[in-house]
């Protein structure tokens, strides 16, 4: 009853991340293949990462130099939000720590406390890795160094999605991966139990499998075209359902973080290429043409537009099941979130762990499958709910789609966070849930949610053993930062592409 053979159906990034890992996790033990059109595109919406990234390219045994260079790629420290709590206000989203934790309490709690009395500077100065890109500076951590702050720099990537997919698929094919040109034009099911049987080709070719997974994009042409699983739409809490996406000539200057500005509909991207510049408007059709989406698109731009626009419509939401009979949707084809917080090469990355741990033979118990879609969907609520507060937690009333942001009804899970943190700036996580306490304190404090008070044993310091434990912090990060080279510089000697 062994699994033998894969099916992959689509290619893109998450179609070769799934054959890249599936067949260097099975030793080659597996028929592994992948069918793809060369006349379908694909979508990438986004080319910023989040720091775990990086375990799955060393999982793979990818060199990171030659990695970056093959995919045009830059360092990221972290996500610049403009005009998300205000118009005019600005806070950073770093990787990494914030500060120093001081005995049993986290260091926000002594910031909370003078901010209550107007004594502290905004919280970016307290982290290394904001502090860092906002200098448009780069370095690696140093873990020679462990009671320096230059020891908890937390970094991952930008880059070229589709080179990185090209990537993949040689290293992939390495494996024993083998790709087939084609468009499926049908699916055949088992008359016994409508599992998947196997797929037509446009050429008249069949291809069988034990095990299909479905990377064609959000059709989900196995898991919802042809298995009829339905799908949970999410556009009452996240209402953006458009995107357009331009590239403009590379900067200068080089950035180590991508930047978010939020807009009177949406939001617009920008991220920071070795060869070009990645820029995007994020916005609900609800409450803005799509032509004026593109005129505020280009009056945005820093730099000079390249290439045509791409317009893109989605549905936030997600597949009632990611796995369903012997057919397992990874990336788009199981739900999708707006790329805010750069998570959707993280939840392949995700799936395709969960996959592993929870492989299956060819009874597909369904014991299995239950616990796969658990898991699946408490990792991608608790992310939507992340996301939703970025719009939910904002001073701005400046326009209609604000005004209903701001008023929306939310999910419980979220609101019970949001009290908890009003109260004394506690941050309440579930499980192994992606976004941890420094993600949550950065994102509600800089929205504008100010608890009500610091944590009561903040008390047990004296006020002038916190400042000086506060400005003490800050003066050493900053004397660190002021020894660390430019982003640009550290990417031409290290990675530097060479086209």
């Amino acid at each position: 009853m062994t699994i033998k053979r894969i099916l992959i159906v689509g290619g893109g990034t998450s179609g070769w991340m799934t054959a890249a890992m599936l067949s260097k996790l099975t030793n080659q033990t597996l028929d592994i293949q992948l069918v793809e059109s060369e006349n379908i595109a694909t979508i990438g919406v986004g080319e910023a990462t989040i720091p775990a990234i990086k375990r799955f390219n060393h999982l793979l045994g990818i060199n990171e130099a030659e990695f970056l260079s093959a995919t045009q790629g830059t360092f990221k420290l972290g996500i610049q939000f403009e005009n998300w709590g205000g118009l005019g206000t600005s806070y950073m989203h770093s990787f990494g720590k914030i500060g120093r934790q001081w005995d049993w309490l986290s260091f926000h709690q002594y910031w909370l406390k003078l901010h209550q009395q107007g004594l502290v500077k905004h919280l970016d100065h307290y982290s290394i890795n904001a502090q860092l890109a906002l200098a448009h500076k780069y370095t690696h951590a140093q873990s020679n160094r462990p009671q320096s702050p230059m020891s908890e720099i937390a970094s991952t990537y930008h880059f070229d999605a589709g080179l990185y997919g090209k990537f993949l698929r040689t290293l992939a094919e390495k494996n024993g991966v083998k790709r087939i040109e084609g468009k499926v034009i049908k699916v055949n099911q088992h008359l016994q139990n409508q599992h998947i049987k196997s797929v037509l080709l446009a050429i008249g070719q069949e291809l069988d499998a034990d095990l299909f997974i479905d990377c064609s994009g959000m059709r989900g042409l196995l898991i919802e075209q042809c298995l009829n699983t339905g799908f949970e739409d999410w556009k009452h809490w996240l209402p953006c359902d458009s995107a357009l996406a331009v590239a403009s000539s590379k900067e200068l200057d080089l950035p180590s973080y991508t930047r978010s500005s939020a807009q009177a509909a949406g939001w617009q991207w920008k991220i920071p290429l070795q060869h070009r510049t990645g820029n995007g408007h994020v916005f609900s059709s609800a409450f803005i043409s799509e032509q004026a989406a593109e005129e505020s698109l280009y009056q945005n731009l820093d730099t000079k537009a390249i290439s045509d626009v791409n317009h893109i419509r989605f549905r936030t939401g997600k597949r009632r099941k990611a796995w369903n009979k012997n057919c397992v949707a990874i990336g788009l084809s199981a739900g999708f979130l707006e790329p805010l917080e750069s998570t959707s090469l993280h939840l392949v990355q995700t799936a395709i762990s969960r996959l592993i741990k929870l492989f299956p033979d060819r009874d597909f118990q369904q014991a299995n499958i239950d616990q796969y879609n658990q898991e699946t969907d408490l990792e991608i609520e608790r992310i939507r709910d992340f996301i939703i507060a970025h719009y939910k937690v904002t001073n701005r009333d400046d326009t209609e789609f604000w005004r209903y942001c701001r008023n929306m009804e939310i999910p419980d899970s979220l609101a019970a966070k949001l009290d908890i943190f009003s109260a004394y700036g506690r941050v309440h996580r579930e499980t192994d849930e992606l976004f941890r306490e420094e993600s949550w304190v950065q994102v509600l404090l800089g929205q504008g949610l100010i608890p009500s008070a610091a944590d009561p044993l903040v008390a047990l310091k004296s006020p002038s053993e916190i400042e000086s434990f506060v400005s003490g912090t800050e003066q050493v990060i900053t004397n660190c930062v002021k020894n660390v080279s430019s982003h640009q510089a550290f990417i031409s000697q290290y990675c530097r592409s060479a086209e």
